[in-house]
């Protein structure tokens, strides 16, 4: 998809203040600092309109971005970060919870994990957590330029094994820096909402 109009909707910590406007949701979830503002930034062509931090635990709220009046990308806070209160993390669970197990437009959920290791515990329990909800889901290698070409097969199998990736689910390395990856997640995200755009999108 082309993207030339996109914004912030909403910044939502309840069910309460998610939009009322019924667009196809595709929500974005993964530990702090793996990469999901600067893929959010990539897929849209913007620099900055999901902000990157170098403070983890930054994103606090559900962040609602409305792209091209047809569907919402939805950024929810990172996980895993162990600076977070556990107040704080309990308050996001539950946040995230409710938006997974309730919300009727939501299509898929983008997993971001860093491709230059293994998946970690975190990862694995999110990829179950989706799982449990029957939720479709697309896993996103990040930081696959840091990844000599020779050892993708293996970056592959390696995230594949470790999250036990369920056989109707997709895996696709990406760099933010690159683009490698951008086209094959926005024809994951175009399939899984049900939206088409104006031109094809080049990597």
């Amino acid at each position: 998809m082309k993207v030339n109009q996109v914004d912030l909707e909403i910044s939502a910590a309840s069910a309460a203040q998610y939009p009322t406007t019924a667009y196809p949701e595709i929500t974005f979830v993964g530990r702090s600092n793996v990469g999901k503002s600067s893929l959010i930034n990539r897929l849209i062509d913007r620099k900055s309109m999901a902000r990157t931090s170098s403070v983890p635990g930054k994103t606090q709220t559900l962040n609602f971005y409305d792209i091209e009046a047809k569907l919402y990308f939805v950024d929810v806070p990172g996980y895993g970060y162990a600076k977070v209160s556990k107040a704080a993390r309990m308050k996001f669970a539950a946040m995230i919870e409710e938006y997974l197990s309730t919300r009727k437009p939501l299509r898929g959920a983008v997993l971001l994990v860093d491709s230059r290791h293994a998946p970690s515990e975190d990862d694995v329990s999110m990829y179950q957590y989706l799982k449990y909800f029957n939720i479709k889901v697309l896993v996103v290698g990040t930081k696959v330029d840091k990844t000599s070409r020779a050892k993708r097969a293996q970056t592959i199998n390696q995230i594949k094994k470790t999250l036990d990736l369920n056989q109707t689910d997709e895996l696709v390395l990406f760099s933010a820096e690159t683009g490698e990856g951008k086209a094959q997640v926005w024809q994951w995200l175009e399939t899984t909402a049900g939206v088409t755009g104006e031109s094809k999108v080049e990597d």
